[in-house]
């Protein structure tokens, strides 16, 4: 097995390309691809615009609430692939997969095809899970924060990549009519072959160790009677997310009223089978009971959700709105209110992976959390205050401050969620990485329904307070500053005579 001192996080070594910082370097870069691809509409929504007869404004909005519909049950079906296959074949299907609706969406021409490929190609939004559990494979206990904030904070750049890059082979490597279809479909084909390289350059798990999986298969495994009713529980959220979703595209005529009421009712059969599914793979094995070193609390999961809810939800929801808020508010141009508002996003290459630092170094995940949780709420309640009055360097550094306790709050989550239940990690990441999205549709209709942003900010803000009394009855998980996770298992053969073309088969 490798040696755990050779597993520690090492920022020298983090240039090194070797060992796991190789799996670390190769799995933010697939994050980073899938971002790309997921947000590849945006920055050339007003071209897209121009060059397909009779699309309006309106449809681009429906085409952005399409971008994140199917994201929530997608991060929940890949966790539990991830768990059952292992993050190496489910990263690469996902990347040569989704490149098939990416370049479907190059090529349409009418709304109709834009709408069906880029449902599809929303699902590419949970891959950001299958990387939690890779990384965690890779890095012991004590140093997996700071590892999981660097994978985080640079794949998330993907989307800022996408703001800058494509635009530029657009307009100026491609030109033409049709070069918002290559730059789309640079996107696609980067994915497809990358999906082959990392299948070709990874393993699951460090030489000579055992990938665990779950027990079961069909829903997340629980250990307890009240984790189960809560498991069955936190599925309405997330149904319910996607209902809202349902409502607005009714509100803006995309789907007749009879469309929505169909929608309601697939989700209320989804929920049943869902719960029925929790219960038959959960309870016969509850009837029988678990020794008390194999427990978990399905509660860690619950905050953790919320957590996220509140700071990745709201960077995307935030991150929509705040180029036009400085804008409106300072009277300023497209461009730098433009510019002033990437700051938001900017800081995830920096403040996410310092959430996990933080957290991997000042010896209790619980309490950095909750001390970074307060700061978010602080942030918002400050970017409520904001007005034409203030100075624009200094919105600009209350911008910055409240971004920074996002991110480093996102990191911070990501810090725990590997150390809640190992072979049920993929199942858990899915879940949380799920109510950020959740999140995000929650804020963004806030939004839409208030007057003025201060309101919206002050509601993100309130939000945050009641997650930071909620993170106070987070438990400090067994085992998280340890230099081995506790439960590895080693593999029969003996590390040394595992031929290397065996380990990378």
């Amino acid at each position: 097995m490798t040696n755990s001192r050779e597993r520690k996080f090492n920022p020298v070594r983090f240039l090194s390309f070797e060992g796991p910082y190789k799996v670390l370097h190769m799995t933010w870069f697939a994050f980073f691809l899938t971002f790309m691809a997921w947000f590849n509409m945006a920055p050339l929504a007003t071209t897209i615009l121009k060059d397909i007869e009779g699309l309006t404004q309106q449809d681009i909005k429906v085409l952005m609430i399409c971008n994140v519909a199917l994201t929530i049950p997608a991060r929940i079906v890949i966790g539990m692939l991830l768990d059952r296959f292992g993050p190496r074949k489910v990263y690469s299907t996902l990347l040569i997969v989704m490149s098939l609706p990416c370049f479907a969406f190059a090529m349409s021409n009418s709304m109709l095809q834009l709408v069906i490929s880029r449902l599809i190609l929303g699902t590419i939004g949970a891959g950001f899970v299958i990387g939690i559990r890779m990384v965690a494979e890779w890095f012991p206990p004590k140093d997996v924060g700071e590892a999981e904030g660097i994978y985080g904070g640079f794949g998330n750049f993907g989307s800022a990549a996408s703001a800058f890059l494509l635009p530029t082979l657009a307009l100026d490597w491609f030109g033409g009519e049709n070069g918002w279809r290559y730059a789309i479909a640079f996107t696609g084909l980067s994915c497809l072959i990358y999906g082959f390289i990392y299948f070709a350059s990874v393993t699951d798990t460090p030489p000579g160790k055992v990938y665990q999986r779950p027990k079961r298969q069909g829903a997340m495994e629980v250990t307890s009677w009240a984790s189960l009713y809560g498991l069955i529980f936190m599925q309405l959220p997330m149904l319910a997310a996607l209902g809202i979703l349902a409502w607005k595209l009714g509100k803006i005529g995309f789907l007749h009223s009879n469309g929505v009421h169909v929608v309601y009712g697939a989700l209320l059969v989804v929920f049943w089978y869902q719960a029925y599914k929790a219960w038959t793979v959960n309870a016969p094995h509850l009837r029988q009971g678990y020794p008390e070193s194999d427990r978990y609390e399905f509660r860690q999961v619950a905050i953790l959700d919320f957590a996220y809810f509140c700071t990745f939800g709201s960077e995307l929801a935030v991150v929509s709105m705040l180029p036009a808020f400085f804008e409106k508010t300072w009277s300023l141009s497209p461009e730098a209110a433009g510019v002033i508002a990437a700051s938001f996003a900017f800081m995830n290459l920096f403040a996410r992976p310092m959430g996990g630092f933080m957290s991997d170094r000042f010896g209790s995940r619980k309490r950095t959390l909750t001390v970074l949780i307060i700061g978010l709420a602080g942030g918002y309640f400050l970017m409520g205050m904001l007005g034409s009055s203030w100075p624009i360097p200094v919105a600009l550094c209350v911008t910055m401050l409240c971004s920074f306790f996002v991110q480093a709050g996102e990191g911070a989550v990501y810090a725990v969620v590997p150390l809640v239940k190992r072979r049920v990690t993929g199942q858990v990441a899915g879940m949380v990485g799920a109510y950020g999205n959740v999140g995000a549709v929650v804020f963004l209709t806030v939004f839409s329904l208030v007057d003025e942003s201060k309101h919206f900010f002050y509601f993100i803000g309130a939000c945050a307070v009641l997650c930071a009394i909620a993170s106070l009855f987070l438990k400090e998980p067994k085992g998280s500053f340890a230099h081995e996770h506790a439960d590895d298992e080693l593999e029969s053969v003996p590390t040394e005579t595992t031929p290397e073309s065996t380990v990378l088969s």
